[in-house]
């Protein structure tokens, strides 16, 4: 098997981050992103998507959480873009939904090569800690965009800290699956030869 792994760095006068991602790992994650319940995600997403995942960013929180979530999802985005390669071999489309207690998360994606977002439902409280909830779609958008990802997620539920740790948990198993080897496929899958 190939090595599917990447690191990337993004530093910007908003942020400074390095990530390190593995694809065919244990779900070991080491995270600092300054934001603790952004951390609690991220792990969460290493651990059922069994991902190694290594994040760390030091953004400019003093004025809010938005660049940071921003820029760690488009920095992540891009890892998965790096550690995929040309795709040869994936499943390349994936589904999967995500109770938690109350709370219903979907997320159904496709390693298309076009990006594209769409989102359905709304988050119950206004934040989690120091993550404001609209964040965790702006995360996704910013994923989807830098990963080439067509990306549909839902959620549904009365506690916005369940409904967001179930859709970092549905993107995770969603993407544990449709990055998959299938050991049938020795091409890209596509009509046209590439992703």
């Amino acid at each position: 098997m190939t090595d599917r792994s990447a690191a990337v760095t993004r530093e910007t006068k908003e942020t400074d981050i390095d990530v390190v991602l593995a694809l065919d790992g244990d779900g070991d994650a080491t995270v600092d992103t300054g934001i603790g319940f952004l951390d609690h995600m991220l792990e969460s997403f290493a651990t059922h998507g069994l991902f190694d995942l290594t994040v760390r960013c030091a953004g400019d929180l003093e004025i809010d959480d938005h660049h940071t979530v921003e820029d760690i999802g488009l920095t992540l985005g891009e890892a998965f873009d790096e550690a995929l390669g040309d795709r040869r071999g994936i499943q390349r489309f994936a589904d999967r939904q995500v109770p938690m207690d109350e709370a219903l998360a979907g997320v159904v994606v496709d390693i298309s090569g076009r990006p594209y977002f769409a989102f359905e439902g709304e988050f119950s409280q206004e934040s989690v800690g120091e993550m404001t909830s609209y964040m965790a779609r702006h995360f996704l958008r910013s994923l989807a965009t830098t990963a080439g990802l067509t990306l549909h997620a839902s959620v549904d539920g009365e506690n916005a800290h369940h409904e967001i740790e179930g859709l970092f948990k549905a993107l995770a198993r969603a993407l544990d699956d449709a990055t998959r080897l299938d050991e049938r496929r020795s091409e890209t899958p596509s009509t046209k030869g590439e992703l």
